[in-house]
C-alpha cells in the first residue's frame, strides 16, 4: 500500500502541489475578505475557470510538442463571431456547435501546416495567425457586435445543473477526460510526449512527427473553439474583441499545472487545476480591491515562478542522480 501511494505521489506530485496551491489561494483570500466565499463569487471562479481551462487544455497540447499557440484567443473570437452569425440567422444549434468545432480544428491544422511544412517557429507562426485571425473576426461582422444569439443555443451551454453550475462546466470536464485519455492511453499521446521530449530521436524511430504535431494543434484549436462557444452562450452575443490576451492566461494555467514550457511534460488534470487556481487568484484580487492593472503583473510573475520552479526541480534531480546514482533515485 505504501509503495502504491509512493508511486502515485511521485507521478502526480505537480498536480497535488497545484491542488494545494488552489486550496491555499481560497483560504488566504477568505481570510482577507469574507465576501470571497460568497456563493456568487465561487460561481464566478467556476465560470472564468471553465473558459480558461478550455483554452489551457488546448495550448497544453501545443506546448507538449515543444511548441506554442499564441492564436488561441483569436481562434476563440473567430469561432464566437462566426457561430453567433449562424445562430442569429436561425441555424440549427447542434450544427452551429459542430461548425464551431470544425472551424477551430481547421485553424489548428493551418497552424500545424505552417509550423511543419513551412518550417516556421511555432512562436512566429502563431503570432502571425493571431493577428490574421483577429482581423478575420472583425471582417466577418464588420467590426460590430453580433446580436440575437438564439436561446435554444444558449440553453445547450447555460442550462443549470445545480445552483449556478452549468452544462458548460460538464463539457469542460468531459473534454479534459477525452484529452487526458488520448495522452495517456493512445499512441497519439505517446508520440506527442515523445516529440516534445526529443523530436530528432522520435523522427529516427520512424514516427511521422509532422502528422502528430498537426493533430496536437488541431486539438488545440478545438479547445479554443469550445471557449468561444461557451463565451458566446454566456453573453448571448458575438464580440470580435473577445479573447484578447487570453493566450497569456492559458499559458499561465498550463505552467501552474506542471506543463513544462520546454515540452514533453504535462497533464490535463494539472492544467485544469492550474486554470481554476488562476481564476481563484484573479477573483480574489478583485474582491480585495486590487487594481486590475496589478493582475497582469501577478500573472507574469506566476509564469516566471512556475518556470523557475520547474528548472530548479530538474537541476536538483540531475544533481541528486550524479551524487547518489541512478539506481538510488529509482
Amino acid at each position: 500500500m505504501k509503495m502504491v501511494l509512493s508511486r502515485f505521489s511521485k507521478k502526480n506530485s505537480r498536480e497535488i502541489t497545484t491542488a494545494i496551491a488552489l486550496v491555499l489561494v481560497i483560504l488566504v483570500f477568505s481570510i482577507l475578505n469574507r465576501r470571497y466565499m460568497e456563493y456568487d463569487n465561487l460561481i464566478d471562479i467556476i465560470q472564468q475557470g471553465t473558459v480558461n481551462a478550455f483554452l489551457a487544455m488546448g495550448i497544453t497540447l501545443a506546448i507538449l510538442t515543444a511548441g506554442i499557440d499564441l492564436s488561441v484567443g483569436s481562434t476563440m473570437a473567430v469561432v464566437l463571431v462566426a457561430c453567433a452569425m449562424l445562430s442569429a440567422g436561425g441555424f440549427n444549434p447542434i450544427l452551429t456547435i459542430v461548425a464551431g468545432i470544425l472551424i477551430g480544428a481547421l485553424i489548428g491544422v493551418v497552424n500545424g501546416f505552417i509550423i511543419t511544412k513551412m518550417k516556421l517557429q511555432p512562436f512566429i507562426a502563431t503570432l502571425g495567425m493571431m493577428e490574421i485571425l483577429r482581423g478575420v473576426a472583425y471582417v466577418l461582422c464588420g467590426g460590430k457586435t453580433v446580436l440575437n444569439v438564439s436561446n435554444s443555443f444558449r440553453t445547450l451551454f447555460q442550462m443549470e445543473i445545480f445552483r449556478g453550475i452549468r452544462l458548460s462546466m460538464l463539457y469542460m470536464f468531459l473534454l479534459a477526460v477525452i484529452y487526458g485519455l488520448i495522452l495517456t492511453k493512445t499512441r497519439t499521446g505517446v508520440y506527442i510526449y515523445a516529440i516534445g521530449s526529443n523530436e530528432e530521436a522520435t523522427k529516427l524511430s520512424g514516427i511521422n512527427v509532422d502528422k502528430y504535431k498537426m493533430i496536437a494543434y488541431a486539438m488545440c484549436g478545438i479547445g479554443a473553439a469550445m471557449a468561444g462557444l461557451v463565451t458566446m452562450a454566456r453573453l448571448g452575443t458575438g464580440e470580435p474583441s473577445a479573447g484578447v490576451g487570453y493566450e497569456t492566461m492559458a499559458i499561465a494555467a498550463a505552467a501552474i499545472g506542471g506543463t513544462s514550457l520546454a515540452g514533453g511534460k504535462g497533464s490535463m488534470s494539472g492544467t485544469v487545476l492550474g486554470a481554476f487556481t488562476l481564476s481563484a487568484l484573479k477573483i480574489g484580487l478583485i474582491v480585495i480591491g486590487m487594481d486590475t492593472f496589478y493582475q497582469y503583473i501577478a500573472i507574469g510573475l506566476i509564469i516566471l515562478v512556475a518556470t523557475y520552479i520547474e528548472n530548479l526541480q530538474i537541476l536538483i534531480t540531475n544533481l541528486a542522480k550524479k551524487i547518489f546514482g541512478k539506481e538510488r533515485m529509482l
